[in-house]
């Protein structure tokens, strides 16, 4: 299980619809694709989007790291002795978590190869496929309504809603236009990418709750660094309230759990550097009985599939944001993880089982 070659090649991918946040606007889904081969033939691979305003990483910054810094590292090692290359892997950069995440992923893949099984079994197995949501990205109101009926008559039962971006009056009105648009059976959940401050938060999620807007969970209300303010918002509200920008490391997450600054926290492989430390993260979690959800940054089918195969291996990850893939126009991968509507499922094959990427691949 000698590491013989790694390879990189950067892929692009348009959306169907601009995807708007209170953070940035995606047209294009970008991304560094990782293919790992071993002696043996067999390839795992990885990927990498660059998410400046989260993660600070460009396309340029992720292919050095992997080509000038990773590669070096790994080339030559065997990767049964797997606990000493993550342990490397980690410790040449600091931060670079989304190019760490593309090797660390491309790894995993190999490993349940090797274990011939598939990913989400080889890391633990809690269940077999997942329910996601889809994003309504944030707009007017009445086109952020249009769009909400629209992905609920796709089959989708629970919508993620981005918020943050003006005054919390028009937030307002955007929940609202979505509530009386979908009914009240659809499940809705909140994002404002640090939209707001701590006591903007707690006026609009009161309001919120005055209205029975009935508002699953609330998604990174203030700014990332802003621990003390994230307290305030969840100390002052009944809404759960998730932790996401504000949680790279485990030792982000170990102090927003000591001090009970949220109800939830949202794990992505692109800010934990990958597999490995995620799965620090989710036991972290787990062992104060708090449950997580799981997402990702705008990417394909293969740094999401990577990030479901995580989720459906926790027993405490019970919520799903994988809606990435479906908004792209084109899909590049065969094999995989599988949509039926909202519905995941898994390949049987062992790793992640990608068969073929048909840009940039083979």
């Amino acid at each position: 299980m000698i590491i013989r070659s790694i390879e990189t090649f950067q892929v692009a991918v348009p959306l169907k619809k601009a995807f708007k946040t209170a953070l940035r606007t995606v047209t294009v889904a970008e991304a560094i694709y990782v293919r790992i081969q071993l002696d043996d033939g067999r390839e795992g691979f990885g990927e990498a989007p660059p998410t400046h305003v989260i993660t600070g990483e460009s396309l340029a910054s992720i292919q050095f790291a992997i080509e000038e810094v990773f590669k070096p590292l790994l080339i030559g090692k065997d990767l049964r002795y797997h606990e000493q290359l993550f342990q490397s892997l980690h410790r040449s950069m600091v931060h670079n978590t989304s190019a760490k995440a593309a090797i660390d992923m491309a790894l995993y893949d190999l490993l349940a190869q090797e274990a011939d099984l598939p990913l989400y079994q080889y890391l633990g197995g809690a269940r077999s496929e997942l329910i996601t949501d889809y994003t309504v990205s944030v707009n007017e109101p009445i086109e952020m309504a249009q769009d909400a009926i629209s992905y609920v008559r796709s089959g989708f039962q629970i919508l993620k809603i981005k918020v943050g971006i003006g005054e919390i009056e028009e937030d307002i009105k955007r929940i609202k236009a979505i509530r009386k648009a979908v009914g009240v059976d659809i499940k809705l959940r909140l994002d404002a990418n640090q939209g707001w401050t701590a006591k903007e938060a707690v006026r609009a999620i009161g309001q919120m709750e005055d209205e029975q807007l009935n508002i699953e969970f609330i998604e990174q209300p203030v700014l990332a660094h802003d621990i003390e303010g994230l307290k305030y918002v969840t100390d002052h509200t009944l809404t759960p309230i998730m932790a996401d920008e504000s949680v790279f490391s485990i030792y982000d997450a170990k102090r927003v759990i000591e001090m009970r600054a949220a109800d939830l926290i949202n794990i992505k492989l692109m800010k934990a550097g990958g597999i490995y430390q995620a799965l620090k993260i989710a036991s972290l979690a787990a062992s104060h009985d708090m449950k997580c959800m799981t997402g990702s940054m705008i990417e394909t089918k293969l740094g999401v599939g990577a990030a479901a195969h995580f989720a459906a291996s926790q027993s405490n990850i019970i919520h799903y944001d994988f809606d990435a893939p479906l908004m792209l126009k084109e899909d590049l991968l065969e094999g995989g993880i599988q949509y039926d509507g909202s519905k995941i499922t898994f390949d049987p094959s062992p790793g992640l089982g990608i068969v073929r990427i048909n840009k940039g691949g083979n």
